[in-house]
């Protein structure tokens, strides 16, 4: 059964992917073979046969059996031609790769550009090392009319190459201070430090951060923020606060929780900066036996649909989309419009959903 919501999930992204690529004038007359568009978003003969049932069933093409899928949108035949100004979104995750809510955003900021008249392209940063990944963007860059540029989870180096560019960029995540490139993200450090508020109120005096050694900005600043909520608070002379940086193997992760947990001044609570760490450690904890409140209080930074469903139902921050959204079509549109941003955050504060795994403790 576990299969069937992956499958439909992925024939919508690609239904979304041919569908905005007909609005952009993508392909005029017909649109590539299945074998082509299988290579092209990495996915099974099924999942593009879905999808083109779907966008056929919006009256966008003309699906015929041994023939290929003739595109029967007018309006965008009678479009007159105009040069053609792009906006390369790159990332180091395939399409398919994207988390639910990331891809959704993604989507609605590619209808949103074309209506502006801006096509849109995916890039990947397929180089195993960062030099490799420098050469393939110069060269994707050298090759192509690009307008401007969204990066999405792009590491650290790459933020800093990007920031030496003439071609102007806007960070879909965060960005390390030192980095001038504007940047759109949940508050993560407002995030770390009410996490670290809402432990110490219940009592708890001895915290540990989970997070990853990738120096990703969001796991940055959600470890700042929440050493900093521990340390400079008012309990700040009675708490303490461990990070355990993980990258790696589980099996690797699960040593350094044996380290973590085993001694007998180990955390009473923890605060976890991604969702599949976040399923790892409570995994973790009831292989152990420590359970989630009882024994260990457990917040996590990233939301997933699962958490709301566990008993207890997990913490965890999460965010309205549509408000999201709104401000990255904003900022894009100011991007491509005056050639610029300024080069600071633009931050939208998390709700805090407090579901049952934080318990009182006595300090």
């Amino acid at each position: 059964m576990s299969g069937i919501p992956q499958r439909q999930y992925l024939s919508t992204q690609a239904a979304a992917y041919l569908r905005e690529g007909i609005l952009q004038r993508t392909w005029r007359e017909h649109l590539p073979s299945e074998r082509r568009l299988c290579e092209l978003l990495r996915v099974s003969r099924p999942t593009v046969r879905a999808a083109l049932h779907l966008i056929a069933k919006e009256g966008l093409i003309e699906v015929s059996q041994g023939r290929r899928n003739r595109i029967i949108t007018a309006g965008a035949r009678r479009q007159p031609a105009a040069p053609r100004r792009l906006v390369v979104i790159i990332t180091h995750l395939p399409l398919t790769g994207l988390r639910t809510d990331t891809y959704h955003s993604v989507s609605e900021l590619r209808a949103h550009l074309a209506t502006h008249g801006f096509a849109t392209e995916y890039l990947v940063c397929q180089g195993r090392s960062v030099t490799e990944q420098r050469r393939q963007l110069s060269t994707f860059l050298r090759q192509n009319p690009v307008f401007c540029c969204v990066l999405l989870s792009l590491r650290r180096e790459l933020q800093q190459w990007f920031a030496t560019q003439s071609i102007p960029a806007l960070v879909l995540g965060s960005c390390p201070p030192e980095i001038p490139l504007p940047s759109l993200d949940t508050d993560y450090r407002a995030a770390g430090r009410h996490a670290a508020g809402i432990l110490l109120g219940k009592g708890h005096r001895r915290l540990a951060a989970i997070t990853t050694d990738v120096n990703a900005g969001g796991d940055l600043t959600s470890e700042e923020g929440f050493v900093a909520g521990v340390t400079e608070g008012p309990h700040a002379r009675e708490a303490r606060v461990t990070v355990l940086r993980h990258g790696g193997p589980t099996a690797r992760l699960y040593k350094q929780l044996d380290q973590l947990f085993v001694p007998a001044d180990a955390p009473t609570a923890v605060f976890v900066v991604r969702e599949d760490l976040a399923f790892i450690v409570l995994n973790y904890l009831l292989q152990r036996g420590l359970s989630v409140p009882d024994k260990v209080s457990f917040i996590s930074r990233d939301p997933n649909p699962v958490f709301a469903q566990l008993l207890p139902p997990l913490a965890h921050y999460t965010f309205e989309a549509g408000a999201y959204n709104h401000r990255l079509s904003r900022l894009m549109l100011q991007l491509v419009t005056h050639g610029s941003l300024p080069p600071e955050p633009n931050l939208i504060f998390p709700d805090f959903y407090p579901g049952g795994s934080v318990a009182k403790r006595d300090a």
